[in-house]
């Protein structure tokens, strides 16, 4: 292969796209057609979507020709994320049949306009006299062809066109004009059941789904009940529920009136859902119900999705805007988490202090109470709180937590301050993130061969930086800040830097020995922002303040420039992570003399929403065929990076029946982390460190791209083609193809692995020349 430099002077730029374009996420929206004369029917249409589907909240496009302000308001009030199209009816004009005054004629045109949407990879279209009353989630996991309930009344070779679900090859100028072509030349037939024009294309050429889908009123006559599993009952004919029904269907009617309500109505009907509600759904309705009630129990869910969607001071904002009883102890709880997150210590201790005096909320509040304490320094009262959680339930994974790290003695340091660097890092605990683990020694390999206390200092990122640390930093030769993804908002939240270094400005000035940030990467997820000015300015201090900025990938380096004024962006610059290396950095490194003839397998379920959206289903059932294929060559183990990584063994074996052997690499240390991957033959890795570092030991890999960082990477070395999405529609044949053309050219694959490092690695010497003229080393 040929290789190309990837020096500093002609380092590719990645271009600065959106997160689903490198991740591969599928888009999915929902569609209708309104009017002002369906409005009562789009809106019912909406609340029941949202109540029977909580925890589902795609865009919904809205075509309209003729909507009032009012009207639009409405819609918005009833969706977060509607998003508004006219329909173009001149371009109808053409067309040879029909009265465009007839509603149903103009609807069965101007539905055709969804197939001008160019933005999602799936529209899922429904008509205005539609109510949704079950789970549509078969319908969002549908990924092939363009899929619709078959006509009851007129046999299976038409649809019925009030429900489709519509794939991104049909939303394409190619089929718009077979629909343009057929609608000029008048060779179709239209009436109020039959959108001919693309009946007559597609020409009973679609995938047939159940009627459930797409349950029809007419099936109903004599007053029969409506079917138990009816996930969407359509009210075809011309006599609409909003406008006074048609006799013989009266228990059709009534499940159509159950999502006729008030506003106030709607919304608590939402907040007492069951099951997971949505994040955007509960903030949009949950905000203005507890502003109208005051309702504690509402505040305490909206103020938990926004914690859990990183929007903290949100949701300090509305649990402090109501009264909380002494005795509601979940409430001051999760109060006490925002302020803590938002860095307002005093405050949140009086909370959790209330929370921790009611026994279902008592181990949980202690936590965050030794949390709080750690964070400051205090190891003394975080065991004591971190005690009292166990005390109350032995059982509590994050009261063990804090007590582990308190009672933990650090390491004595050996060396003169005035010989020492200070390191901000994340430093993992045992059975912690293996990736995380490895990385703090890794980033100090990058300055020399002795990582221990002799010549490093350690500064724990989530430990809040004090005047005591400020003093300790200002004593050494300077400080490095690197040890993976510090730039993500909620791993460890704080309102100081709203990063993962819990520093305030005042002190990050103050330090006044050279700042070298080395290898951090821009970590958001695809559908998470930094929200918070908080970070912007944090960053900016810090990037002036550095002498050297380095961050290792140029995804990160065109997110983080975006960010920063134009005199500042050019001190950002690119500088590998030092795992992708390794083998040029450990000491005494040798290459192995035989690789077992296995395939590890990582997959990663940290914000597991993020990562695969509705398509979980289907990246298990790609990955069971393609570890069968793979398996048929080499045997494939299953690494797990963190204990939450094994989940993908568990599913295999209970839904395909497949078996793999679990390797925990969360108990292993750094130099059994390096051997293991350097002694098989590929990694099939979702972690960007089940990537880097398989990578830096010279083992061939496959990224199964969740994240934008993935794609970063292997831009970065030019070989796009050693990753996969977890959304590709062909993931395990993909796969598959790929993991047997590396292990049937191993020694090939192997050398150009080599190769592409030797371009990192001139990168990484550049640099370190650059930082020894810094430190006058």
């Amino acid at each position: 292969m040929t290789t190309t430099s990837l020096t500093p002077a002609a380092a590719p730029q990645a271009p600065v796209t959106a997160a689903h374009d490198l991740t591969g996420k599928r888009r999915i929206a929902f569609a209708s057609y309104v009017d002002e004369n369906y409005l009562p029917g789009f809106l019912v249409l909406l609340r029941s979507l949202a109540l029977s589907n909580p925890s589902v909240c795609e865009d919904f496009v809205v075509l309209h020709d003729d909507l009032r302000p009012g009207s639009i308001a409405k819609i918005r009030a009833l969706h977060p994320r509607i998003v508004l199209r006219r329909v173009n009816a001149e371009h109808y004009d053409s067309y040879k049949k029909g009265d465009q005054d007839n509603y149903l004629v103009r609807k069965a045109y101007f539905i055709l306009d969804v197939f001008r949407i160019r933005e999602y990879d799936t529209v899922i279209t429904l008509d205005t006299d539609m109510v949704v009353l079950g789970d549509l989630g078969e319908l969002l996991k549908l990924r092939e062809g363009l899929a619709a309930v078959p006509q009851f009344f007129y046999g299976q070779h038409k649809l019925n066109s009030g429900l489709l679900v519509i794939q991104r090859e049909y939303l394409s100028d190619a089929f718009c004009a077979k629909l343009d072509a057929t609608g000029r030349s008048g060779d179709y037939e239209l009436d109020k059941h039959d959108q001919g024009i693309l009946n007559a294309v597609l020409d009973g050429d679609f995938v047939r789904l159940d009627a459930r889908y797409n349950f029809v009123k007419r099936r109903l006559s004599g007053d029969l009940p409506v079917p138990e599993d009816t996930a969407i009952l359509h009210f075809t004919g011309r006599h609409k529920p909003w406008q006074g029904g048609e006799s013989g269907y009266s228990q059709a009617e009534e499940r159509w009136r159950e999502f006729e309500m008030s506003d106030a109505e709607f919304h608590a009907a939402y907040l007492n859902s069951s099951g997971g509600l949505h994040h955007d759904l509960l903030v949009h309705f949950g905000t203005p119900h507890v502003k109208r009630t005051g309702n504690v129990e509402y505040a305490r869910k909206v103020a938990a999705a926004h914690i859990a969607a990183g929007d903290y001071q949100d949701a300090v904002d509305i649990l402090s805007g109501v009264r909380i009883p002494l005795d509601e102890a979940w409430p001051h709880e999760v109060l006490g988490h925002a302020l803590m997150s938002v860095s307002r210590y005093d405050e949140a201790k009086a909370q959790l202090l209330l929370a921790a005096a009611a026994p279902n909320r008592a181990a949980t509040a202690y936590a965050r109470l030794a949390q709080m304490a750690w964070v400051h320094g205090d190891n003394a009262e975080a065991l004591k709180y971190a005690t009292a959680g166990l005390a109350v339930d032995p059982t509590h994974r994050s009261s063990r937590l804090w007590a582990q790290r308190a009672a933990s003695v650090p390491a004595q340091e050996l060396g003169a301050p005035e010989d020492q660097l200070a390191h901000v890092a994340f430093y993992m605990d045992r059975q912690g993130n293996a990736g995380d683990k490895l990385l703090p020694e890794t980033v100090r390999l990058g300055f020399g061969p002795d990582t221990t206390t002799r010549r490093w200092h350690s500064v724990h990122a989530h430990r809040y930086f004090d005047k005591a640390a400020l003093d300790r930093v200002n004593a050494r030769r300077g400080l490095v800040i690197g040890g993976g993804g510090l730039f993500i908002p909620d791993t460890m939240p704080n309102g100081n830097s709203a990063w993962q270094w819990n520093v305030p400005d005042e002190h990050l000035r103050a330090i006044d020995v050279p700042i070298m940030v080395y290898a951090v990467g821009f970590n958001a997820f695809d559908g998470q922002s930094y929200r918070a000015g908080r970070f912007r300015e944090s960053l900016r201090l810090l990037v002036e303040k550095s002498a050297f900025f380095g961050l290792r990938n140029h995804g990160s380096i065109a997110k983080v420039r975006a960010m920063l004024p134009a005199h500042l962006q050019d001190k950002v610059r690119f500088q590998p992570c030092p795992t992708t290396v390794s083998r040029q950095l450990v000491p005494g490194w040798t290459d192995p003399a035989y690789r077992e003839d296995t395939v590890l397998l990582n997959a990663a379920y940290d914000r597991a929403g993020l990562r695969f959206g509705h398509d979980y289903a289907h990246f298990l059932g790609e990955i069971a065929k393609a570890v069968r294929a793979i398996g048929a060559h080499t045997e494939v183990r299953c690494v797990a990076h963190s204990l939450d990584d094994e989940k993908i063994a568990f599913d295999l074996r209970r839904e395909h029946g497949i078996s793999l052997p679990v390797i925990p690499m969360y108990d292993f240390d750094n130099d059994e982390i390096r051997e293991l991957y350097a002694k098989t033959r590929l990694v099939i890795g979702m972690r960007g460190h089940a990537g880097m570092i398989p990578f830096g030991v010279g083992t061939p890999i496959i990224s199964l791209i969740s994240h934008p960082k993935m794609a970063y990477f292997l831009a970065d070395i030019e070989r796009p083609e050693w990753g996969v999405s977890v959304h590709d529609k062909n993931l395990g044949a993909v796969l598959t193809e790929r993991a047997i053309g590396i292990l049937d050219d191993h020694a090939g694959t192997v050398a150009d692995v080599h190769d592409r490092q030797r371009e990192l690695w001139k990168v990484t010497e550049a640099n370190a020349a650059d930082i020894r003229a810094i430190l006058g080393a």
